[in-house]
């Protein structure tokens, strides 16, 4: 029963999921040690969709997007995952459609998660 409910919950909620044309989530976190000390941090999360160019295993992936090809350099937390989230073993090929989820401006960009959307 609790299997059916959670996957028409799925069903119901993915078609919004896949309709975003961009995703941004911020996280304020504030820290007090005296009255008149506060130190704010903010982190963005943003999004590229586009064709995998080129594609350099834990190290590069190049995707073709409507603003051109953007490089991205892979670190060791970011993540391949298909649509359904499960990690993708197989390497990147040209011309598969991806969506690479990032944080931090253009000059020094943190891939999070690339989702495979074939």
């Amino acid at each position: 029963m609790k299997k059916t409910i959670i996957g028409l919950i799925c069903a119901l909620v993915t078609p919004l999921a896949f309709a975003q044309t961009s995703t941004t989530t911020t996280e304020e976190t504030t820290t007090s040690t005296k009255p008149a000390t506060t130190t704010e941090t903010t982190t963005t999360t943003t999004y590229t969709a586009g064709t995998v160019t080129t594609y350099e295993p834990g190290k590069t992936v190049v995707v073709k997007s409507d603003q051109g090809p953007v490089s991205f350099a892979l670190g060791t937390a970011a993540r391949i995952v298909d649509g359904a989230g499960k990690v993708v073993t197989a390497p990147l090929r040209a011309g598969q459609k991806v969506r690479v989820y990032y944080t931090g401006p253009a000059e020094s960009r943190t891939v999070e998660r690339v989702i495979v959307e074939e």
